[in-house]
C-alpha cells in the first residue's frame, strides 16, 4: 500500500513537472517583437506590391493614354514633388483640422444620444430607428440642405460631417449597452453600483469593444463626408486635399490627382491602424488576445 501511495505521489510529481515543462516550452516559443512586426507587415507590403503591379500592367495594356492614367513611377515622382513643397502639407493641415473638429463633436453627440437612447425605452421607440435611417443616408444627400442653410462655408462641411458620423457612433453605443450581460449588471447593482456609477464601472467597460467599433465606423463616415464636402465646397479654401483633387481634375493633371488620392488613402490607413491598436489593447486587457500572436 505504501509503495502504491509512493508510486502515485511520484507519478503526480512527474505529471506536474511535465506540465511545468510544457508551460515553459510554450513560453519559449513566443515570437520576438521583430518577428511579430514582420508577420504583421509583410502581408501589407505584399498587397501593396500586387496593387502597384496590377496598376502598371493596366498602364502597359494601353487601355487609357498616359496623360489620363499615368504609371506608378510618374505618380511617385509627382508625390515626392508634392511632399517636398508646402502645398500638400497646407492642404493636409486644413483637412485634418476639419476632420478633427467634426469628429470630436460627432463623438460627443453620438455618445450622449446613444446613452440616452440605450437608457430610455421611450427614446428608443421614438428615435431608435431614425438613428439607423440617418446612418444609412448618403452624406452627399445632405449637402444641398447644408449649402441652403450655411451657404458655401466651413459650417456646411461641419454640418455634413457630424450628420455622417454621429449616427454610427450612437448605434455603436446602443449595441454595446444592449449586449452587456444582465448578470453582470445585477452583480454590479448588488455591489452597490447605481446610476452613473453603474454605467461608469460596469456597463461602459463591458460595452467598450462595441463602442470602439462604433467610433471606428463613425470616423470612416466622417472622413468620407469631409472628402465629399471639400470636393463640393471648393470656393472657401484652396489648400484642402479635396480642393486639390478638384483643381487637379480641372487642370487634367492626372499625376497630381492620383498623388493626392494616395495621400488621402494613407491618412485613412494610419487612422485605421490607430483604431486597430486601440482594439488590440482592449482585447489584451480583457484577456481574449492570444499573447503569442499579439
Amino acid at each position: 500500500m505504501a509503495g502504491d501511495i509512493l508510486t502515485s505521489g511520484t507519478r503526480t510529481d512527474a505529471e506536474i513537472s511535465g506540465l511545468d515543462a510544457l508551460e515553459i516550452a510554450g513560453q519559449e516559443k513566443v515570437p520576438s517583437r521583430a518577428s511579430r512586426t514582420w508577420s504583421a507587415t509583410w502581408p501589407k507590403l505584399a498587397a501593396l506590391a500586387i496593387a502597384v503591379g496590377a496598376w502598371q500592367v493596366v498602364v502597359w495594356t494601353g487601355w487609357k493614354p498616359e496623360y489620363s492614367l499615368p504609371g506608378p513611377v510618374t505618380v511617385g515622382q509627382e508625390l515626392l514633388r508634392q511632399v517636398s513643397g508646402p502645398q500638400l502639407w497646407d492642404g493636409m493641415a486644413t483637412t485634418l483640422r476639419r476632420a478633427a473638429v467634426g469628429y470630436v463633436f460627432s463623438v460627443a453627440v453620438g455618445l450622449l444620444v446613444g446613452l440616452a437612447v440605450a437608457r430610455s425605452r421611450v427614446l428608443r421607440a421614438a428615435i431608435g430607428s431614425m438613428i439607423t435611417a440617418l446612418q444609412t443616408m448618403p452624406s452627399i444627400a445632405w449637402f444641398p440642405l447644408a449649402i441652403l442653410l450655411f451657404e458655401l462655408s466651413e459650417k456646411a462641411i461641419f454640418f455634413v460631417v457630424v450628420l455622417g458620423a454621429a449616427p454610427s457612433i450612437a448605434n455603436g453605443v446602443i449595441a454595446g449597452v444592449d449586449y452587456v450581460p444582465p448578470l453582470l449588471v445585477r452583480a454590479g447593482r448588488n455591489l452597490g453600483a447605481r446610476g452613473l456609477n453603474l454605467y461608469r464601472y460596469v456597463i461602459a467597460p463591458a460595452a467598450l469593444p462595441a463602442i470602439v467599433a462604433g467610433l471606428k465606423q463613425g470616423w470612416a463616415f466622417s472622413w468620407r463626408s469631409l472628402m465629399a464636402g471639400e470636393l463640393i465646397v471648393v470656393g472657401i479654401s484652396t489648400t484642402s486635399l479635396g480642393a486639390q483633387l478638384t483643381y487637379s481634375r480641372e487642370l487634367s493633371d492626372a499625376p497630381w490627382l492620383l498623388a493626392t488620392m494616395i495621400v488621402i488613402l494613407v491618412v485613412g490607413l494610419v487612422v485605421d491602424a490607430a483604431f486597430g491598436a486601440a482594439d488590440k489593447a482592449i482585447r489584451r486587457r480583457w484577456g481574449v488576445l492570444d499573447q503569442t500572436g499579439a
